[in-house]
């Protein structure tokens, strides 16, 4: 079985609803991810640890207000976008990806979890015209070129405790790829909230738009 919902629940105050959909992931992905590859085979018994709770670290720097607008983009099967929207289910989630097998995961698990709150979507990010409050990712490309494709897709106002801008989950030694960026960033260390060895080097990279 791909893990336990336990490792969620460790760091997550979760309503019973909230409980009952993250439970049925496992069993979800598991399915899907036979027919088609989103999560490589050998990585789908950590599912999780390394895809739901790394989703959810984004949860530990910024808590989505309801109504909020977030973007997802290179989302994969998913993430960060399902386990975010099941935390905050108020808000709106936006997942979006070039290749169309893997929305049709995305568009068929917010089905079975019954989540409004998600829009699946094969588009490229440079062809979305809307704008969000936040826009979120899980490491698709260098930073310097995803600024690239989204910098102009926040709102003006912000309604956050930090200004709109990019959410980016991504591990190991940034220091090169952040001064390429050449904007002004914080930086969220997972493994200050949470215990696994997989968060020891994994980051928030937080760049206001």
């Amino acid at each position: 079985m791909p893990g336990s919902i336990e490792s969620i629940q460790k760091y997550f105050s979760l309503t019973d609803k909230q409980t009952r959909q993250f439970g049925k992931l496992g069993l979800l992905y598991k399915e899907w991810n036979e027919k088609i590859n989103v999560i490589s085979r050998k990585d789908i018994d950590n599912l999780y640890v390394n895809h739901v709770l790394h989703s959810l670290g984004i949860a530990k720097v910024m808590s989505f207000k309801p109504g909020a607008d977030v973007l997802d983009v290179g989302t994969g099967g998913g993430f960060p976008g399902i386990p975010l929207a099941i935390l905050f289910p108020e808000t709106n989630f936006h997942l979006v990806d070039s290749i169309g097998k893997k929305i049709t995961v995305v568009n068929a698990v917010a089905a079975a979890l019954n989540l409004k709150n998600v829009t699946g979507e094969q588009i490229r990010a440079e062809q979305i015209n809307a704008e969000y409050d936040f826009i979120v990712s899980r490491a698709v490309t260098r930073l310097k070129e995803f600024y690239s494709w989204v910098h102009r897709k926040t709102k003006k106002k912000s309604i956050h405790t930090l200004d709109n801008g990019i959410l980016y989950l991504k591990g190991g030694d940034l220091e090169e790829e952040l001064a390429e960026l050449k904007k002004p960033y914080a930086l969220y260390q997972l493994a200050d909230y949470f215990k696994e060895d997989f968060f020891e080097t994994k980051k928030v990279v937080y760049v206001p738009l």
